[in-house]
């Protein structure tokens, strides 16, 4: 009895596993690699659609690589999006059953610049003239005894330099490092995407 209860067991699994081949056979995947212009690529949501309905979604890995699996034959698109990224879409993409559609990783998201703050700044020595050349230093206020080192910048051919930072609200400090200078320290508190402007005066050194 048991022997039979088995046999009946086993031929189950395999006619299920036969009913799952051949759907899988009747249906596709699309695969693809996203490459962003600043931070990971990695959490980018992946939305798959027939004109404006969506049909699934997932995300892609740290290394921007995603796969939409199980995709029914057709002509879909899909959309890109992670915030502080500009939106990125690819339209008019056939999918065969049986076989996987590769969009290879040419889906680039720029960054949103209307969705990020900006530190920009200018430096310039204690006659009005801009300074090129100098380390500018930018740490996060963590509170009133400590700081975050995020980044640095040397000023370009205009004197100037810019940080691109998050929109949430918090307080930053830009230090101006120069040999033979004194450094220079200003504190800007960011409330939200904007552009926030600072200027700084290389001083020397007292003798």
């Amino acid at each position: 009895m048991n022997s039979k209860r088995l046999i009946c067991a086993s031929v189950l699994v395999l006619l299920a596993a036969f009913l799952c081949l051949a759907q899988d056979k009747n249906k596709g995947a699309i695969k693809g690699k996203v490459r962003v212009e600043r931070g990971s690529a990695g959490g980018v949501a992946v939305i798959l659609r027939q004109e404006d309905r969506e049909i699934m979604r997932t995300t892609t890995d740290k290394r921007g690589d995603f796969v939409l699996s199980h995709v029914n034959p057709g002509i879909y698109g899909v959309t890109l999006r992670k915030p502080g990224l500009a939106v990125g879409s690819i339209e008019k993409i056939e999918v065969r059953g049986g076989q996987t559609r590769a969009l290879g990783d040419h889906l680039f998201l720029k960054i949103d610049e209307g969705s990020i703050a900006f530190i920009k700044g200018s430096v310039f020595s204690e006659g009005g003239r801009i300074v090129r050349g100098v380390r500018i230093e930018l740490s996060k206020i963590v509170d009133e005894s400590s700081t975050q080192k995020l980044d640095a910048r040397i000023t370009d051919e205009d004197g100037a330099f810019v940080f691109r930072l998050p929109p949430e609200p918090a307080k930053y400090r830009v230090t101006l490092k120069a040999e033979g200078s004194a450094p220079v320290t200003q504190d800007v508190a960011v409330e939200s995407a904007a552009v926030y402007r600072v200027s700084l005066t290389l001083k020397s050194n007292p003798k």
